[in-house]
Order: structure tokens, then C-alpha cells, then sequence
């Protein structure tokens, strides 16, 4: 008896039960979605980072190497379980050509590389350890993406009398290099390929490399290092480093497609709640009978809750199921560089669990909303055939004074929104939250796009930023550039800045390394958290990851080794920077030529329309050097994160769009069922039935108009707060958002408000079938 009064159900209100596993399918598609994505992330970066054995310590190095006493040191240390030392030749993006044009404008270092014997393995796209033969090479994966290269592609390298082409046998994953945001690259060439390459060009860098016993004793490990005197004049970077590097792009989009899944999970609960009202209000005769025949409570309650159950369990199964192939949508970067790590049964139980989640949600919402059953009256529901819950505010408009009184409908349709307020409020909530989900995505991607966001990577906004690397002669090299820029009359403004390493005293007592920026930081300043840039040589400016690593805020004193002699410095100021892990500093410090990582010059120019000439010309006079607009910087950084935001921006739109469709042909198919008595006095009035229309859509678009306002403040407000909650872990915890009016005030609403519009006028049709006449009948 059960199944076919389910089986009439369904049949009889087929519309709202597909609203209502429209909702539960979208509901499941994005959590599922989101939870797999998280856990394909985690476990491609730890099967990526376990084929390649990849080092716990990295120290990179510029300059003459002293192997014996590296070697001699780690022999005799405990905690080392294996070392080497990898060779590098790091050659300009001008000698490299992927086609007709070289790299010049890349703000990449190239470096070349044979494959490692004992552990840092590069890896080839089945996570297979790269092997190439003389004349072939293996790419990098970045640039598979970037330059859209195929197997069986030329790289040449051409350095005056130097020419020599690599036909591309493979491309790498580089557990290490991977990520867009770290400007090195490792190109994979055969021994004797390599000899060759040392002996004709580039310069030659060093990765000082340890993994050890036990990875928990990393920072013990690097203590030692520092204080044994060993090379070290590069960064120095750990395993959680690379893991967090490789973990931005993905892991940024990854906690977007989670936010936008809670807050449809809201929606959802929302609209099934909006779903089984309307049920119910039509059904409102058909369950008195029930009642007025000896039907129990129980057993009416049974019967709707039994066909939720059917609905939702068959969602959630749809949903899980589309989910697998939807991922491949927001998965693919992670397959691209990463892999896919080996599928455990924890892999699905977890996502699994996550729909599962949704089921109980679902069934917990129906269980709430059939206690309204305990309401329901035998005798009142077969006289008035309502439930009579409208919950009507004494507030009313006059027609006679209102500004309202030329149009009738319009009246109508402001006085019911003020008098049922309470009815409106749900749909409202839909809508403030369809908004927020629609311009936060659409704001943080124009964030990232817009140029200040220069400012999140510890850089000054200028016009051209020209990066000198280590070289043999890098010192006469950086003074000819200056000496040059001094003297460009099309040089409106400049300022040298050299980032160095110095000692500073951790918490133990101990030093540990800090890349300190120097130089004049007035010139392009930096919006800064709190406090401000140092003024003076006692003063040093942070990074937000390093204050609150270091514990470290305004005001706070900082023990620095300058020049050989501990000195005490203020912290002046806590900036935010996504680069390098963003462990940065900024200082008025001497520095060490010894210790320097590299040279930065940036300057504006006075004609902003000559930066393409003037990049051209700067990268002739002062190759190798890098030579980059704001843009192009910007790009080569963070192209990966901006493309897969974009995807995600567009299905957060289509799924917050198709919401909002739902939810309105929810409410007014309730709010038409509801009224039906009042509809039919108003056509028995002589009211047509296009006035009558027009109430319901202008109900739907006054709700609307609140809604989209109170979104929009809160995108404007909360949703910065939670981008900034995303970006925290990278090194940014207080983002602005860079608005785009014309998107976020005009377009965004206007899309919004003309699907719904179209929506009102699909639902309320049945209007024209409320008479007088029928109203009798009944």
C-alpha cells in the first residue's frame, strides 16, 4: 500500500519532486566534489613527494662550493640519513628558445639538471623516474601548460657560438619546482649533454640536499648547519615549505569549492523546507481527509517522510556518482602536476561520508517540518482547506496616501511583503546568500587579476622590475645597471633594492636564517598590516607568516648578527607576502656581498606607453638580467591559481543562478497555493490576470532588491574575512578586495534578477485557474 501511494505521489507532483532532487543533487555534487578534491590534493602531493624521495633540507647555493667540508660534516652528523650535492647551470631566458621567440620576458631561472641518483627524483607525467638520452630533454610541466608543448618539440639553447637543440622526450613533475609561484625551473638533460652545456654557458648553482632519520628533527638539523659554518648563500628551504608551495594553487580553489558547498548545504536545507511547505499547504485537504478517516499522525508523517527519503537517498547516490566525473573539472591542475595517488577505500569513504552527511541533513529538515502535521486539524482543514499560518502583521499601507496608489498591484505587493514578513524571510536568506556566493568568487578573482595584488607578494607597485641573479660579476653588473638608471632621462622614479640573509635569534636561542630586503621603501611602498616601513637602521619590517611564526608584532624587539655583532632591532611594521613561503623582512641594513640572494630594480616611467620599448630595451643592455612589466609578473606567477579560480567562478554562477531559479518557483507555486482564495476575489473584482501576475513578480523583486542589497554588503565585508581566513596559510591574512563595479553592482545583480524575473512568470500560471466560482464549489 506504501509503495503505490508513493508511486501516486510522484506521479501526481512530479515538478516539486524534481525541484526537490535538483537541489539534494547539486547539494551532494559540490560537497562530495569538495572533500575528493582535498584528499586528492593531500595524497597526489604525499605520493608525488614519496616517488621522489623528496629532501627534508634544501640548501641552495651560489658561488664556489667546498664539497670536502660538506662532506666531511654530514659524515659525521647523526641525523643525516642521505645527502648529495645537485649541480645546476642555470641559463638565461634569452639563449632559451621554445619556438621563433626566446624567454627573454620570462621571470623564470632555467636551470639544467641530470637525473638524481639517491633521492630528489625528478619524475616523468606517470610519476616514473625521467630518463632521457643525448640530444632530448624533459620539460617541466609549467611549461606544458604554458607554451601548450608536445612530445617530439625542439628546445633550442643558442649563446653566441653555442647552438644546440633538445628534442622533448618527457616532462617533469618536480616536487621541488612544481608550483607557478617558485621562479625556478629544472630542465632534464642527458651526462654528457650536460658537460657540454657547463663547459659553453650559463652559470653554475648548487642544491645542498638532506634527508634525514628523523624529519620531526628538522629545525634541530638546520641549527647545526647554521652554526657549522657551511655554504649557504641561498635560501634555505624544508619539506612543510614544498609542501605548502605546491598545495597554493589548488588548495586556494579547493577551499573555495568547500565554502560554496556549506553555504548551498544552507540553501539546501532552505529550499527543501520551502519544498515540503508548499507539498503540504496543496495537500492540506487531502490530509485532513486522511486525519477525518482515522489515518494516524504517525503514519501520514510516514508516508511524505518515506518519499523524502526515496528522494534524497536517490540524490545523494546521483550526486556522488556525477561528482567523480565533475572532479575532473577542478582536479585537473592537481593531475597535471601531481599525478593521482593510488585510490584508497578512505579516498571514497570520506566523500562518501560527506553525502551521507547531506542524508541525514535532509531527513533532519523533513522530520522538523512534518511536526507541523501535529497542527493540522480534521475539521478546520476541511472547512477552510488552509492551514492558516500567515502569521499577518497589523502594519498596513493606505492606498489613498501611498505613492504607490497609480498602481494597484505594486500597493498590493508592498503591503503583503511589510504584513508577512516572516513568510519572506527564508527566500530572503536564499537570496542575500545567492549573492555572496556569485560577487565573492567574482571579487577575489578580479583581486588577484588587478595589479595591486603586487602588494600581497611583498612587491611595490611600479612600471618595470628588472632581477639580477648571482653571477660571477653580478656586483659590477648591478652598479652598471644603477649607474644606468641614474641616467634615463624616461626614469621617473627608482629605487635598488638587494635581498640577503642574515642570523637571527629564535626562541631558543639558537639563529635561524632570514631574508631581509634592504634599500629605500618609500619609493614604492607597501600597504602594510599594521605599523609601517622602517625608518630607521634599528628598525625591521616583517612578513605576516614570519611575526606570527616569530611571535612578533609592532613594537617588538628582534636580535639580527649584522656584520659579525649581535644588534637589537624594532619591529616597525607586519606586511603580507604569498612569495618564498612568505618568510621575508624588510630592513635599512648594510649587507653582506657574501650573503646576497639577489638584486631588484624597480622604476616608473614618465611615459607609461614606453614599457614595452623601455623592457626591450633594458633586457639588450643588461642580459642576463629579467626584465618585467607589472602584469607579465603577475602573470607568470600566478596564471595557474587565476585559470582555476575562473572555472570555479563560472560553475559557482551557474549552480547559484540555478538555485535561485529553484527556490523562487518553490516559493511562489507555495505562496500561489496559499493565496488561492485571494486570488480568486481579486479576479471576481475585475483585477486581470496580468495585474495579478505583476504583484507576484514584484513581491519576488522587492525580496530580491534586499536580498541582493544585504549580499552585496556582506561580499563587501564577510567575504574578504574569508578569503582572508583562505590565504592566512600562505602568508596573507588581510585581503581587499579590488572591485569591479560594472561586475559586482550591475551585471552580477542583473543576471540574478533576470533569471528569477523569467522564473516568477514561469510559476505563477496557475493563477488563471483561481475562480470565484471553484471557490464555492470547494
Amino acid at each position: 500500500m506504501l509503495a503505490r501511494m508513493l508511486q501516486n505521489e510522484f506521479r501526481r507532483k512530479k515538478g516539486i519532486t524534481l525541484t526537490l532532487f535538483i537541489f539534494v543533487l547539486l547539494a551532494a555534487i559540490l560537497v562530495a566534489s569538495g572533500t575528493r578534491m582535498i584528499i586528492e590534493l593531500t595524497h597526489s602531493i604525499e605520493h608525488l613527494f614519496t616517488q621522489s624521495k623528496t629532501p627534508h633540507v634544501v640548501q641552495m647555493h651560489s658561488g664556489e662550493l667546498d664539497r670536502y667540508k660538506v662532506n666531511e660534516w654530514t659524515q659525521a652528523n647523526e641525523l643525516v640519513d642521505q645527502y648529495q650535492i645537485v649541480d645546476m647551470i642555470n641559463v638565461d631566458g634569452s639563449h632559451v628558445y621554445f619556438g621563433a621567440e626566446s624567454e627573454k620576458g620570462s621571470i623564470m631561472d632555467m636551470d639544467f639538471v641530470v637525473q638524481n641518483k639517491d633521492f630528489d627524483y625528478l619524475l616523468n607525467m606517470n610519476n616514473e623516474r625521467v630518463q632521457v638520452n643525448d640530444g632530448e630533454i624533459a620539460v617541466p610541466v609549467y611549461y606544458l601548460q604554458e607554451k601548450q608543448l608536445q612530445l617530439g618539440d625542439h628546445v633550442v639553447i643558442q649563446d653566441g657560438t653555442f647552438n644546440r637543440s633538445f628534442r622533448i622526450v618527457d616532462f617533469v613533475r618536480d616536487a621541488q619546482m612544481n608550483p607557478s609561484i617558485i621562479h625556478s625551473k629544472r630542465f632534464v638533460i642527458s651526462t654528457h649533454d650536460f658537460q657540454k652545456l657547463q663547459q659553453s654557458t650559463g652559470e653554475t648553482e648548487y642544491l645542498i640536499e638532506f634527508r634525514l632519520l628523523d624529519p620531526s628533527k628538522t629545525n634541530e638539523f638546520i641549527q647545526t648547519y647554521q652554526h657549522a659554518g657551511l655554504p649557504n648563500s641561498g635560501p634555505l628551504v624544508t619539506y612543510s615549505l614544498f609542501q605548502l608551495l605546491n598545495a597554493l594553487t589548488d588548495g586556494v580553489v579547493a577551499a573555495v569549492i568547500i565554502m560554496v558547498s556549506l553555504i548551498l548545504i544552507v540553501i539546501a536545507v532552505c529550499c527543501i523546507r520551502f519544498t515540503m511547505l508548499a507539498t503540504i499547504e496543496e495537500d492540506y485537504r487531502e490530509i485532513s481527509v486522511m486525519k477525518a478517516i482515522g489515518i494516524s499522525g504517525r503514519d501520514i508523517r510516514t508516508l511524505y517522510l518515506s518519499k523524502y527519503v526515496v528522494i534524497a537517498g536517490l540524490a545523494c547516490i546521483a550526486g556522488y556518482l556525477s561528482s567523480i566525473f565533475v572532479n575532473r573539472l577542478f582536479t585537473s591542475n592537481i593531475m597535471l602536476y601531481m599525478g593521482i595517488a593510488p585510490t584508497t577505500w578512505l579516498n571514497e569513504a570520506i566523500s562518501l561520508f560527506a553525502v551521507t552527511t547531506i542524508f541525514a541533513i535532509v531527513l533532519g529538515c523533513c522530520s522538523i517540518v512534518l511536526r507541523r502535521f501535529n497542527q493540522i486539524s480534521a475539521i478546520e482543514g476541511l472547512r477552510s482547506g488552509t492551514l492558516g499560518d500567515t502569521n499577518i502583521s497589523k502594519m498596513k499601507l493606505n492606498l489613498s496616501t501611498s505613492r504607490w496608489s497609480h498602481s494597484v498591484p505594486i500597493f498590493l505587493a508592498l503591503q503583503d511583503v511589510i504584513q508577512r514578513k516572516r513568510m519572506f524571510r527564508l527566500i530572503l536568506l536564499v537570496f542575500t546568500v545567492s549573492t555572496i556566493i556569485i560577487i565573492v568568487p567574482v571579487n577575489f578573482l578580479n583581486t588577484l587579476r588587478a595589479p595591486s595584488f603586487i602588494s600581497y607578494m611583498g612587491v611595490g607597485q611600479s612600471d618595470i622590475r628588472i632581477d639580477l641573479r648571482y653571477s660571477e660579476d653580478v656586483e659590477q653588473r648591478y652598479a652598471e645597471l644603477l649607474k644606468y638608471v641614474r641616467t634615463d632621462n624616461d626614469v621617473l622614479r627608482y629605487s635598488p633594492l638587494v635581498t640577503s640573509q642574515f642570523n637571527v635569534r629564535n626562541n631558543e636561542g639558537g639563529y635561524d636564517h632570514l631574508s631581509v630586503e634592504t634599500g629605500d621603501f618609500n619609493i614604492f611602498p607597501l600597504s602594510y598590516l599594521s605599523g609601517s616601513a622602517p625608518k630607521t637602521d634599528n628598525e625591521i619590517a616583517l612578513s605576516d607568516a614570519n611575526s606570527r611564526e616569530m611571535d612578533k608584532k609592532v613594537g617588538d624587539p628582534l636580535v639580527l648578527m649584522v656584520a659579525g655583532r649581535e644588534k637589537t632591532m624594532i619591529v616597525s611594521g607586519v606586511y603580507q607576502d604569498v612569495t618564498n613561503g612568505g618568510k621575508t623582512a624588510k630592513a635599512l641594513l648594510p649587507y653582506d656581498k657574501d650573503r646576497v640572494l639577489w638584486y631588484v630594480v624597480s622604476l616608473d616611467l614618465k611615459d607609461a606607453s614606453q614599457i614595452t620599448d623601455k623592457i626591450a630595451s633594458y633586457e639588450k643592455a643588461f642580459a642576463p638580467a629579467k626584465v618585467t612589466d607589472l602584469q607579465g609578473y603577475l602573470h607568470q606567477t600566478l596564471g595557474g591559481t587565476i585559470d582555476q579560480l575562473k572555472r570555479v567562478t563560472i560553475v559557482v554562477l551557474i549552480v547559484s543562478l540555478l538555485v535561485s531559479i529553484l527556490i523562487t518557483s518553490l516559493f511562489l507555486r507555495m505562496l500561489v497555493a496559499k493565496d488561492h482564495g485571494d486570488i480568486a476575489i481579486l479576479r471576481s473584482l475585475g483585477f486581470a490576470l496580468s495585474n495579478i501576475k505583476l504583484k507576484y513578480v514584484t513581491i519576488t523583486l522587492i525580496v530580491l532588491s534586499i536580498g541582493v542589497l544585504a549580499g552585496t554588503v556582506l561580499a563587501n565585508t564577510v567575504g574578504p574575512w574569508i578569503i582572508s581566513a583562505i590565504m592566512s596559510s600562505f602568508g596573507a591574512s588581510h585581503i581587499e578586495f579590488v572591485i569591479n563595479p560594472w561586475q559586482a553592482y550591475i551585471l552580477c545583480p542583473l543576471l540574478l534578477a533576470s533569471a528569477i524575473t523569467i522564473a516568477a512568470l514561469l510559476s505563477i500560471q496557475s493563477i488563471r485557474e483561481a475562480s470565484i466560482v471553484q471557490m464555492i464549489v470547494e
